[in-house]
């Protein structure tokens, strides 16, 4: 990756200018994370729908009785 002082835009001078492109990188990335966590949360959500529903397909009493012999 090569990083130029072209490629970067114009910061005021004193430091003000980095801190607020700064904050602005910081808030693009917060909201990346967020999308990406609320999408994680949805796929998650409709698997689980998934597995209940065929479950729901299955007898009620499956799995009541265990047989043990020792």
């Amino acid at each position: 990756m090569n990083i130029s002082a072209s490629t970067l835009p114009a910061m005021a001078s004193g430091g003000e200018g980095a801190e607020v492109y700064s904050a602005a990188l910081s808030k693009k990335q917060q909201e990346l994370e967020g999308q990406a966590a609320l999408a994680l949360i949805e796929s998650a959500a409709s698997v689980t729908q998934g597995a209940q529903s065929g479950a729901a397909a299955v007898t009620p009493t499956l799995g009541n009785h265990i047989n043990i012999t020792v």
